[in-house]
């Protein structure tokens, strides 16, 4: 299958303005033409999964922007998936990189797991670690959110139809309040919202080439929304996955387009919207939040510069790859500190933690926001200020 995909490449070189490793390495090997070029020679067996060959697939974000940006329609993201798999089954990893791996998928997919993991990180801190242990350590963020919204969300008036909602892993410890958010939105515009018992959606597991325990998860997921018409999701590279898998998967945005609020009160206040990559190339729907917040009164969206470059996010990259990941975060939060926002906003958890460490780090910690919650408190009336300090996560 690999050799088939790599066949639609014709090397033309759009992707590489939009590649985030080719932009800050200007290495052909680390963009997606050079990567495709490696993908068909370990097809064709004239390479070897050498630890250098693989290096070059590790430093990928998977963020998709070669997807959108190719006009040949070179399937990218499945290659890279299917090489992932084929590197997780086939190269016999470094031990600390083994370690390193089997820790973050044995506490991230798992929300129990992950909130003990975050209350014993400032102790980890303070220990002596090996090495490939300080980028979790490091880059686990203090704050955590124990909201949850009720397993039924009633609608509002007349009921337009029931979802489910997709509460996830990573999304339902440090995000809580955003996922009681969505619910209570989308009870506001008349859908009845189930919100079960669940765990995570299989994304992480996937885009790390662990295919068979993604397809575990995300088969799991699929038998808690048998009885809904739809699963909405706020979590970008989430909802990409269920997409990909054949779940009646819906973007927040994409349920909510079209329909009519209540009266929506003035939020005075600029706020920085950064894209979620997964949003943007992988669900193809850039810019999607910004029609739905400029319809609230007094709030002013700003687009930050290089909205197609990846903040770095990106799974797990920013503990396997911390280097490429800081820089990457450090170029967004200028960006983003440019616009002189007062609160920064993007619709997928993991730029969000990104992106509050890389303003830290600028020693300018703007308020991180979901765009749900943005109608949220327009729609509840809450005021800017409250708002905002709320979000000083």
């Amino acid at each position: 299958m690999i050799e088939d995909l790599t066949k639609a490449c014709v090397h033309c070189g759009f992707c590489l303005p939009t590649c985030p490793t080719y932009v800050l390495w200007n290495e052909e090997m680390d963009s997606p033409r050079g990567r495709i070029q490696l993908m068909e020679k370990t097809a064709q067996g004239t390479l070897r999964l050498t630890p250098a060959v693989v290096e070059h697939f590790d430093r990928c974000l998977g963020c998709m922007a070669c997807v959108s940006s190719c006009p040949s329609g070179v399937r990218y993201d499945l290659l890279i998936e299917e090489t992932r798999a084929l590197v997780e089954d086939e190269h016999p990893r470094p031990r600390g990189e083994r370690l390193q791996r089997r820790l973050l998928f044995a506490t991230l997919p798992h929300p129990r797991r992950l909130r003990a993991a975050l209350r014993l990180a400032p102790f980890g801190r303070r220990l002596p670690s090996p090495r490939w242990a300080r980028p979790m350590l490091d880059l686990a963020p203090a704050w955590r959110s124990g909201a949850r919204p009720p397993a039924v969300t009633p609608a509002t008036g007349t009921t337009a139809g029931t979802v489910g909602l997709l509460t996830g892993c990573v999304q339902s410890v440090l995000f809580g309040d955003v996922n009681t958010a969505t619910a209570r939105v989308l009870s506001a515009v008349g859908y009845e919202v189930h919100a079960p018992a669940q765990g995570c959606c299989g994304a992480l597991s996937q885009h790390a080439g662990r295919s068979r325990e993604s397809a575990r998860f995300t088969e799991r997921l699929r038998a808690r929304f048998d009885d809904v018409e739809s699963i909405v999701v706020n979590a970008s590279g989430c909802g990409s996955h269920l997409k990909e898998r054949g779940l009646p998967a819906l973007d927040v945005t994409e349920a909510l387009a079209g329909v009519a609020f209540a009266e929506l009160h003035p939020l005075e206040l600029t706020v920085a919207y950064q894209d979620s990559c997964h949003l943007r190339h992988a669900q193809r729907l850039p810019a999607a939040w910004k029609p739905l917040l400029e319809r609230i009164p007094g709030l002013r969206v700003v687009e930050p510069a290089e909205q197609d470059l990846c903040c770095g996010s990106a799974g797990i990259y920013n503990v396997t790859q911390p280097d490429a990941a800081r820089e990457l975060g450090d170029r967004k939060a200028a960006n983003v500190l440019s616009t002189a926002a007062d609160a920064y906003a993007s619709a997928n958890p993991g730029c969000l933690v990104q992106l509050s460490q890389a303003l830290g780090r600028a020693n300018m910690p703007l308020p991180a926001l979901h765009p749900v919650e943005l109608l949220d408190a327009s729609l509840r009336g809450v005021p800017a200020s409250e708002l905002l300090a709320a979000a000083r996560r």
